[in-house]
This record gives structure tokens, sequence and C-alpha cells, in this order.
């Protein structure tokens, strides 16, 4: 499967990049798949740089913190008044409570909400989802919401996505083995951060380093920090293949 990074900005949309957005496409039936991991504030204008919005075929949503989801409120514009015609409908994976809370993000009504334009799943309960080629794991990690880190296999290649969340077993397990780990850095280790919120450079160096996986790529470092101090607190506790996440950045897994 081929990663492109639309957003990697924490918190917000910062002055290189939109906040948190994935773009994951793989070939199966004899045509590109694409799913989206999270859609946050000032993705979905990005996205167009790299994909057609409309031929997603399903939005995976790690929680609900509005950097995160928060352009689903566009995108529901755009598939419900698209000058073509209203857009066929798509599933929405994420927390529960994401129909209701997407309806009140956009001030509309509960009934219908966006349920016309999307098919809203969620998480909880479920061991593993499939979308065309792709098989998505589910695991809840820490964080003040109810969020979930996202293990998405094609063809035995396997990315963890972290979301956004404290250090803690459940992603330590959750991103074994993986060919790709995308862990948000969103804490540094001089400053007194709160718990079960994000990680540090260093917290995901050692999930790189507990899970063994083959790469790790750092995102969702605020538009306050220096993204090379994430990237030096990482060097720490991971002598793998590192980068830094870019908007516009590609890879193949």
């Amino acid at each position: 499967m081929k990663l492109t990074i639309v957003g990697c900005s924490g918190s917000y949309p910062g002055p290189e990049s939109a906040a948190s957005c994935y773009l994951l496409e793989a070939e199966h039936d004899g045509r590109t798949w694409r799913v989206l991991l999270d859609l946050g504030n000032g993705a979905l204008g990005q996205l167009h740089r790299y994909a057609d919005p409309l031929t997603i075929d399903a939005v995976l949503l790690s929680h609900l913190h509005a950097d995160h989801c928060l352009d689903l409120c566009g995108y529901y514009v755009m598939r419900k008044y698209h000058p073509t015609g209203p857009q066929p409908q798509i599933p929405v994976w994420g927390p529960a409570g994401t129909a209701e809370r997407m309806a009140r993000a956009y001030d509309l009504p509960l009934d219908p909400g966006m349920t016309e334009e999307f098919a809203f799943h969620d998480w909880a309960g479920e061991d593993a989802v499939e979308v065309g080629p792709f098989r998505i794991e589910p695991r809840e990690v820490v964080h003040p919401v109810a969020a979930f880190s996202l293990k998405v296999t094609v063809g035995g290649r396997t990315l963890v996505y972290s979301g956004d969340t404290g250090p803690c077993p459940a992603l330590d397990e959750h991103a074994v083995d993986a060919d790709l780990l995308l862990a948000e850095a969103s804490f540094r280790d001089a400053d007194d951060n709160p718990p079960d919120l994000h990680m540090t450079g260093s917290d995901c160096g050692r999930t790189a380093s507990k899970a063994g996986v083959g790469r790790l790529v750092l995102t969702h470092v605020p538009p306050w920090h220096d993204e090379a101090d994430a990237e030096a607190e990482a060097r720490t506790q991971w002598d793998g293949p590192l980068e830094l996440a870019r908007a516009g950045a590609t890879y193949e897994i």
C-alpha cells in the first residue's frame, strides 16, 4: 500500500501542514482503493493535491478531537452538494457517538445529521473491519477521550498509526512487527507533561524498539515545538529508520 501524508501538524493546522490526515491507497479488483486515516481541520483542501476526494472509499477516525475529524464537515458538504449530484454513501468508522458529534459540529439536527452521506460505524467491539484490500484493526489507547490506534494490513504488509495517545502497553502490543509505525510526538521530555495525553519523541522511539518495527515516522508535532527535538529524542531510544512526517511525503509499505 501507499501512504501519503496529507496533514501532520499537531493540535491545529500549522504554517507547513494541515492537521492530521493520512491517505492510504492499494490496488484491488482492478482499481485503486483509498481510505483516509483521520480528516483534521485544513486537510480536505490539501487532499485535492493527492487524490480526487470523491474517490475515497472510507474514512477511519482515530478519535473525535477537531484536529483529527473536523474536516468531515466540509466533506459532508462536498458529497451532498457536488454539482455532479449527491455522492454514494461511504462508511465512516470512529468512536461511539461519531455521528452525533459530527452533526453537532455542523449544527445539523441529529436526525438525519450526516447519515445520508456517511454510514457511521463504531470501533468499540470490533476486532477488525475490511474495506476492499484493507484490513483495519482498532485498539483503544489512552487519551482524555475515547481514542484508538489503527493497524492497517494489505497483502501481509502493516502500518500502525498511533492516533493520539500517551505511552501505553496497548500501543506497544499493537505495533509489534509493523512495517511502519506512524507515531505522534506532541510532547518533549524536558517539559512537565500531563499523563495519558500524548507521547514524546523518546516515547515513540521506545515503542518502536519494543515492537520491533521496520520504520518509524514521527508525526503530530505541534507548531509551537521544533520538530528536530522530537527526532533527537527518538534517536535516544531507536536506531532504526526514522523520519519526520512532511506534508506530501509518500511511503510504499
